[in-house]
């Protein structure tokens, strides 16, 4: 692939550097691919999609409130939720302080904040299913908790600033295509799928079909790396985004 224009560090890529700054040691990650990585995808050079640069322009904002290790793994898709919206936000969770940056995100006027959670575990007044029109100037801004489902459900819990917030239910109907952590439930989505539905219900459309096909083509290169096989770049994931470009 020719070499991609260059981009600033995106909201998840500036907050793993500074996570990694504050560590003892370093993180290695479970199975998955080993050695050298491209610091733009995290994938091995030689399966690198960093020419892609999907960004798409979206009224949207995407707020990610991530687990400790998550700005680390190589399987976690708040960075490709960063590469698409340009105005991806990422902050690192901890029970007992809060980032005034978050704060300062959540009271700003220009943003109707949501946090993305299953209603079943919410008080049914806080709960809506869609995103209302809002007025001039004001643009919704989707709180994702980027965490195994443990994680998030602690997150959750333990956040009193979202108390205040509207809770957005998803009812997707389709399953989880999310092929690098396994979960014991087929209606669990990997946090790329969660923010490509809620770009789909604030009628972004195309960000939400640009995110989906960008995630299935960095699951096929991750895949293929850590079996050592070259990607494939007729097969259905990069036919699904070339598809996309040209429409």
């Amino acid at each position: 692939m020719s070499e991609p224009p260059l981009k600033l560090p995106h909201a998840v890529s500036r907050l793993r550097t500074e996570r990694l700054a504050r560590s003892a040691k370093p993180f290695l990650a479970r199975g998955g691919i080993k050695g050298e990585r491209c610091p733009g995808c995290r994938l091995v050079p030689s399966h690198c999609i960093c020419a892609l640069l999907p960004e798409v322009p979206t009224k949207v904002g995407m707020c990610l409130l991530m687990a400790d290790i998550e700005p680390f793994k190589p399987s976690n898709t708040g960075w490709l939720i960063a590469d698409v919206v340009p105005d991806t936000f990422a902050f690192g969770w901890a029970r007992t302080e809060v980032d005034p940056a978050l704060l300062a995100l959540l009271a700003d006027p220009q943003w109707q904040p949501y946090v993305v959670f299953p209603g079943e575990f919410v008080e049914p007044e806080r709960v809506v299913h869609a995103v209302q029109p809002l007025p001039a100037g004001q643009r919704p801004l989707f709180i994702l908790l980027d965490a195994t489902w443990p994680e998030a459900r602690k997150m959750f819990r333990k956040s009193p600033y979202l108390n205040r917030l509207p809770v957005l239910s998803l009812a997707p109907e389709q399953v989880s295509r999310y092929q690098l952590r396994r979960s014991k439930r087929d209606d669990h989505f990997c946090t790329s799928e969660v923010a490509s539905l809620c770009l789909e219900l604030a009628g972004e459309v195309q960000a939400a079909d640009t995110l989906q096909a960008y995630l299935d083509v960095y699951t096929h290169h991750y895949l293929q790396a850590k079996h050592q096989l070259p990607p494939d770049l007729q097969g259905p994931a990069h036919e699904r985004w070339q598809g996309l470009k040209k429409s």
